[in-house]
């Protein structure tokens, strides 16, 4: 069987390093720029759909957005209608690195899909859509607590 988990792991750990190197100057560390984005195209989201959408566990949001917060990139403001929910909404701050993402973002797709056909990106991007749909199965089922059987 052909390494396919393997290699899309390198390709989101290259990718993963550029951002963060390129993002260090405008002071975002460690894929805070993930959960930002996030916050930037979804403003008033709670901080469980923002994990569950990145993938990642409620500890490591909760580390991610609260260093975005202290470094203003983000707030978190109380709901109207049920105090005990914070809504996170992006700062000028943050609304003003977010194009620089989606530019760094579109770059990074660009060099990946050169010399692909149109016809051949979007193959990728159902074939890749299904490999996530298989794996958010086991996610779920791992996240509750469960153990997958090998």
């Amino acid at each position: 069987m052909k390494e396919i988990l393997r290699e899309i792991g390198m390709i989101a750990r290259a990718l993963d390093s550029i951002s963060n190197l390129e993002f260090k100057e405008v002071e975002l560390t460690k894929g805070q720029y993930l959960y930002l984005v996030r916050v930037c195209e979804n403003p008033g989201i709670i901080q469980e759909k923002v994990a569950e959408m990145i993938k990642v566990d409620r500890t490591t949001a909760s580390r991610a957005i609260k260093k975005l917060e202290t470094n203003g990139f983000i707030e978190k403001r109380d709901d109207e209608q049920n105090k005990k929910i914070k809504k996170l909404f992006p700062t000028e701050k943050g609304k003003a690195i977010y194009p620089i993402i989606k530019q760094e973002n579109d770059h990074s797709n660009q060099v990946a899909l050169a010399g692909f056909s149109d016809e051949e990106i979007e193959t990728i991007y159902q074939l890749l859509h299904r490999v996530r749909q298989n794996v958010e199965i086991d996610w779920e089922y791992v996240k509750k607590g469960q153990k997958r059987t090998y």
